[in-house]
């Protein structure tokens, strides 16, 4: 689960982080309300989406689609700055790297106090799962792509790790200050910055925390300027103020009914849908499709407790995408029976009218009954035995491949 910039710095500056002053906004009057009430010449004017590459993106006007503005992320010097910034902003769609071409329309703004930038380096701590540790990962080469960092100059990248069990080492946070070649009040004060965001980061459940930039001002001081945090969504039960903070508008409306229904849905850009028990399996599903030529166009799990409704719903979600041209079901029976399975399909296919081509793949519980249950319907049900062997048939049912 994401949530935006300015609800991620609220949860900064509640465990001790350092960050500028900063107005949640959702209009343009507002906006300049919070430049008057900052009280600071040069502010930053935000746009609030869950997605990277924002300060890079482009907007474009949401009703004409023509280019309004290039950049998401604008300096202002100026009442007059903030008033014309907000305005391209506010209602337009942001076209990132990260989004896709569809972009997100801007609801949110932010509206922070600016600071006089020494350097900028780059933060994150993440879950290391082959370790079975705290990641935390520091560059000096803030403000870019850390995908760039890591290709290019991957010597730039310095790592700690710490034990849940044990917490952060005081003595890892400065052999980090040190590797980054931050010295004096500013490595204590990243030593302190770090402590806080390992606290925030198990308190929290968060699945990820990322700073770009965490900026070292002129006089030494450590802020992190910019903020994206991701929580854990298996902890939700923990924490019901999430409910709170979750912004649906930056969710496919398909992915929340999906996820009322118990299934994992997300939408991809790919002309094959896929409709898999399990996350690994889906993923894998998924891989074997992209092999053999094909671009898959969902992550769907429908789970180990399916049913005909959630199979139904699963096929219904599915075809929304005008896009798919073909369906891929691969199904490992294990609490789930595949028999179960082959006659929920049966039913779905029939009920929705199902006219594109369709290829199971079953393994496991009841497999066998489960593929006779298919071949013996009057349904037209491509059936395999493999996973390569059905993404290859579906691949070529759509006329497609290598």
């Amino acid at each position: 689960m994401n949530i935006h910039e300015y609800q991620a710095k609220e949860m900064f500056r509640e465990f001790g982080v350092n960050v500028l002053e900063g107005v949640h906004c959702k209009s343009v009057d507002e906006a300049v309300e919070a430049y008057d009430s900052l009280e600071s010449e040069i502010v930053a004017v935000k746009s609030q989406i869950h997605a990277g590459g924002r300060g890079k993106g482009i907007l474009y006007d949401t009703d004409s689609g023509e280019e309004v503005m290039k950049g998401g992320v604008k300096i202002a010097f100026s009442r007059e700055d903030v008033q014309e910034f907000s305005k391209n902003i506010c209602g337009n769609r942001l076209v990132t790297k990260q989004t896709g071409p569809s972009g997100k329309i801007v609801t949110n703004m932010y509206v922070e106090s600016g600071c006089d930038i020494d350097h900028e380096f780059y933060l994150a701590i993440l879950v290391d799962r082959d370790r079975k540790s705290v990641l935390v990962m520091a560059s000096t080469e803030g403000g870019v792509d850390i995908e760039e960092v890591a290709a290019v100059t991957p010597e730039a990248i310095h790592k700690i790790w710490a034990d849940p069990s044990t917490g952060l080492a005081m003595d890892e946070c400065e052999s980090l200050s040190r590797s980054l070649g931050i010295t004096g009040d500013s490595a204590k004060e990243l030593t302190n910055m770090l402590q806080s965001l390992y606290r925030m980061f198990l308190e929290m459940d968060c699945s990820m925390i990322e700073i770009n930039p965490l900026v070292r001002t002129r006089d030494g001081t450590m802020i992190a300027l910019d903020a994206k945090v991701s929580l854990d969504e298996n902890a939700n039960f923990r924490h019901p103020w999430r409910e709170e903070v979750r912004d649906l508008s930056e969710e496919e409306d398909v992915e929340i009914r999906a996820n009322d229904l118990g299934l994992s849905y997300v939408k991809l850009d790919g002309n094959i849908g896929c409709l898999v028990n399990g996350a690994g399996l889906a993923m894998a599903s998924m891989d074997v499709i992209k092999l053999y030529g094909g671009e898959p166009a969902n992550f769907l799990d429908i789970g180990g407790g399916a049913t005909l409704e959630s199979i139904t719903a699963a096929f219904q979600i599915i075809l929304e995408d005008e896009n798919v041209e073909g369906i891929l079901v691969n199904i490992f029976g294990g609490i789930i029976r595949c028999d179960m399975v082959a006659r929920s399909v049966i039913e779905a296919s029939k009920d929705i009218g199902l006219e594109v081509p369709l290829v199971v793949r079953f393994s496991g519980t009841n497999h066998e009954e489960g593929k006779a249950i298919l071949d013996g319907s009057d349904i037209s049900i491509h059936t395999v035995s493999s996973l390569s062997e059905g993404a290859r048939k579906i691949v070529e049912c759509i006329g497609g491949g290598n």
